[in-house]
């Protein structure tokens, strides 16, 4: 199995129509380096198996195509483009595709919450009205005060009630949701129960933008996004990154894939910047983009030389804090600070070690880390009707392949 070996994801640049394979990763302790491999400059590390499933899907209209990435905690081993970006114009999937990420949006929202913790401007902990007093008229279904905590926020213990579509059409800023969440009686005491919450992932990133005195897009982009080198990571695509959009799709009752829109922009360009930044689940990224989260994340919150996080952070976010609470959406998780954990692997997440977290999106976009194996899986599609996109066949599939093909390597 070949392998990019490489220093750092920071200048990851990859070119497969004619020029240069170049991509870094982060081992502590090693250089900035570029790969070219003058006999495969123009194809990256492939495991063949991967490929070769992915291809199965594509053909049986599971999906229109995929990007597949898979990495150790120094190299790349893994990284295909299958089937087609867009049927209709039949054009190929690239790697370099960008893809609604959806709800991998979240995991990023909380590394942006425990970043001001680290530097001692906020708790988990602290009530959200200590950052947003109106929060102190949010009520229980009987009329009592209900007190949300940050650390609610995150767990999708708040219980807090949704913005309709109506409701958050025309919506602009994070803060012009609040008003919208507070009318609402939470469905239980916040802490008692484990319910997807998307409100509390925006409440959350309000609080990121008051305490740092500037939007959350500008937060995430200035603190994580440039330092990181995630130059494809971002609310709003710009022009020039259109053409690279895969396409979304759902599957008919007869087998068919025929395109489907992507819901959270309201029918608006995804260039428009008419829209509040969706901390909940409005990114749009590629493949090799979010590795790099991943990666400074396996690294503890380093990469390339600078920290992002302490490790006892990453450590609290990545690790169960939702109790024995029984969470979603597949048999054996629990819930940290914006991820998911796997506590006991069983079905799709069995090639996975205990402890294990991640995130997936609602097209079907797939992200997990394996901190005992030290890997990195990543899936990229854009199927908007699986039954369950964190239970998918492809997600199975994906990961069943690619560990069974790394521990065979060994």
């Amino acid at each position: 199995m070949k392998a990019i070996n490489v220093s750092t994801f920071r200048n990851l640049g990859i070119v497969f129509q004619g020029a240069i394979v170049a991509a870094t990763t982060v081992a502590a302790g090693f250089k900035a380096e570029a790969f070219d491999d003058s006999a495969d400059r123009d194809k990256p590390p492939v495991i063949a198996a991967i490929g070769e499933r992915m291809r199965r899907f594509v053909d049986d209209k599971e999906i229109a195509g995929a990007v597949t990435l898979t990495a150790t905690s120094d190299r790349i081993v893994h990284l295909e483009a299958t089937g087609m970006a867009e049927i209709s114009a039949a054009k190929p999937m690239k790697t370099d595709a960008i893809f609604w990420i959806a709800s991998m949006t979240k995991p990023i929202t909380a590394t942006a919450v425990l970043m001001l913790q680290d530097e001692g401007k906020l708790s988990v902990d602290d009530p959200v009205e200590k950052y947003i007093p109106e929060f102190k008229n949010l009520k229980t279904k009987d009329g009592e005060p209900a007190r949300e905590t940050i650390r609610n926020l995150l767990t999708h213990t708040s219980g807090m009630g949704e913005a309709s579509g109506a409701e958050a059409r025309g919506i602009k800023k994070l803060a012009d949701l609040m008003p919208i969440y507070i009318s609402k009686p939470v469905a239980f005491e916040p802490g008692s129960k484990w319910v997807y919450c998307q409100s509390g992932i925006n409440t959350a990133a309000r609080i990121v933008e008051i305490v740092a005195g500037e939007s959350f897009d500008r937060f995430v982009t200035r603190r994580l996004f440039e330092p990181l080198g995630m130059k494809d990571t971002t609310f709003y695509l710009a022009e020039n990154q259109l053409p690279r959009l895969a396409r979304s799709y759902r599957r008919t009752d007869k087998g068919e894939l025929e395109p489907a829109e992507i819901g959270l922009l309201n029918r608006q360009n995804p260039t428009s910047r008419d829209r509040y930044p969706a901390a909940n689940g409005g990114l749009f990224s590629t493949a090799t983009d979010y590795a790099i989260f991943c990666m400074m994340i396996l690294n503890d919150g380093e990469f390339d030389g600078i920290r992002y996080l302490k490790p006892e952070s990453v450590k609290l976010m990545t690790s169960v804090q939702s109790g024995s609470l029984k969470t979603g959406f597949t048999p054996g998780n629990g819930w940290g600070l914006g991820w998911c954990v796997v506590r006991e692997p069983s079905g799709v997440t069995a090639a996975l070690s205990p402890g294990s977290f991640g995130h997936g999106g609602a097209y079907g976009t797939q992200a997990w880390i394996d901190p005992v194996k030290k890997r990195i899986y990543i899936m990229m599609v854009q199927r908007a009707n699986f039954p369950n996109s964190d239970a998918s066949e492809p997600r199975k599939a994906f990961q069943d392949v690619a560990a069974a093909a790394i521990d065979a390597a060994k």
